[in-house]
């Protein structure tokens, strides 16, 4: 996330300040001048704020060394002259690089905030006390940030808002809307919970789908060099002294030849296809079309489906705090889930029946028709009875149980099938070597003898 400040002047000649985030410099440009086209603006000057690195020292006192973000080096220079300081040096930091902090980290921070505001900490204390313990260079400077944006009396949604980079956009949201509501400790807590969830169910999924895929896909490349180069040296011998190959020997050897002759054109059926389909899924509609039918892909849909419902559930439980204000807890809880067609849905087939008709949550949630039949029944029976934040819990909870101990199984039989089809490989290609072993050349004279016996014996 970057920040700019603009100044600008409006048609009555009056000049104008702000500041405006983007996802880079770009961006945040063309969100000014999309600005500056609206109100009738003439941008004098953009200045992106940037880490400057400076010495500072105070008469003979020892000088010090840091870094400090500004809009530019005068604004450094002053601050460090209020300070107090008469000697300085100040230069832009070359490579301002910050890398986004791990997934554990945020969980980390998320979590002890919790358990400090559980001992009745002010969320001032306790971000003054993870500025000093965080090991993370860029979560440190973003608490710092934040800490300095809050005294000064920012809304908070807007200041976490502005580092969604950091912590994700969903997150960000969360912690920004915490410090404004009356239950921060049970948002912090919620919080946690969801991206624990998320960390462990990418975590699974990677055990299950990606380190086997990843494995098979090295045998395969194994496999091709093998037979393409390794081999073909061995059988051709044969053939150039006209022996007779076994069967699965010369059926190899043509394979292998199909291969080095048409390399260029299967390298270009095999990975420009996947090549498109990965850029196709970049865009809106493909990567619509992606999460849509990832619910739907054998095996791992059914998992990936009834998580998305999980996290719903427990984002709307959150935030939900009655019937007359649902429809925002609903969007926030369709948009954390992280996948694009239950979004959608959410937002334009079962809120506007919501706002428009006046159907009810589960009605609307059945014309989405991305939710099961057990969520659906109940919700019908919470609707009815008056607790659905209760239903909500037990329902994320009841997925989060049937997911874990579903995916221990799966990736357990995923693992096995690996294993068949490595050792099938491994077979195919130990029989394919012993076959080619057994070719031996005939002496020479070999071919008379055989013939002088075979005549005798007729």
């Amino acid at each position: 996330m970057v920040e700019c400040r603009f100044v600008a002047e409006n048609v009555s000649g009056k000049v104008i300040s702000g500041s405006i985030t983007g996802d880079n410099y770009s961006d945040a440009k063309k969100k000014i001048g999309a600005l500056a086209s609206r109100n009738q603006l003439k941008i004098r000057t953009i200045e992106k704020k940037s880490t400057w690195i400076y010495t500072a020292r105070k008469g003979n006192e020892k000088p010090i060394k840091g870094e400090q973000k500004a809009f530019n080096k005068q604004e450094v220079i002053e601050a460090l002259t209020r300070l107090g300081y008469d000697r300085m040096s100040v230069n832009k930091k070359l490579f301002d690089f910050n890398p986004v902090p791990p997934p554990q980290e945020i969980v980390t921070f998320v979590k002890i905030s919790t358990e400090l505001m559980e001992q009745k900490l002010t969320f001032g204390e306790i971000i003054n006390l993870l500025i000093n313990d965080t090991q993370n260079k860029t979560l440190k400077e973003t608490l710092k940030d934040i800490n300095n944006e809050l005294k000064k009396g920012t809304d908070s949604e807007v200041v976490f808002m502005r580092y969604q980079t950091v912590f994700g956009k969903f997150t960000a949201y969360m912690l920004g809307l915490a410090s404004k509501s009356g239950n921060m400790t049970e948002i912090y807590r919620a919080t946690a919970k969801f991206i624990e969830r998320q960390l462990e169910f990418k975590k699974s999924l990677k055990s299950a789908l990606i380190s086997p895929f990843t494995t098979l896909f090295i045998m395969f490349l194994a496999v091709v060099y093998y037979v393409a180069y390794i081999f073909p040296d061995t059988a051709n011998l044969f053939v150039k002294f006209k022996i007779e190959l076994p069967p699965m020997t010369a059926a190899t050897l043509k394979f292998s030849d199909m291969l080095r002759d048409n390399f260029l054109l299967i390298l270009l059926f095999t990975v420009g296809p996947v090549m498109a389909g990965l850029r196709f899924a970049k865009t809106t509609k493909g990567r619509l079309l992606v999460d849509q039918y990832q619910m739907k892909m054998p095996i791992m849909g059914n998992l990936i489906h009834k998580t998305n419902i999980e996290v719903f559930c427990r984002v709307f439980y959150t935030l939900y705090s009655g019937s007359a204000e649902s429809i925002e807890p609903i969007r926030i809880a369709a948009e954390a889930t992280g996948n694009t067609y239950f979004e959608s849905r959410i937002k334009n087939v079962a809120i506007p029946l919501m706002i428009k008709k006046g159907v009810g949550i589960t009605d609307a949630f059945k014309e989405s028709g991305i939710f099961t039949e057990t969520a659906l029944s109940r919700f019908h029976s919470a609707e009815e009875t008056g607790t659905l934040k209760n239903t909500a819990l037990q329902l994320a909870n009841y997925y989060e149980n049937e997911t874990v101990f579903r995916l221990k199984s799966i990736i357990e039989i995923v693992q096995v099938m690996i294993s068949m089809i490595i050792m099938v490989i491994m077979i195919a290609l130990t029989v394919v070597s012993a076959e080619t072993a057994t070719v031996s050349p005939k002496a020479p004279g070999m071919g008379f003898l055989v013939n002088l016996f075979n005549g005798f014996m007729l």
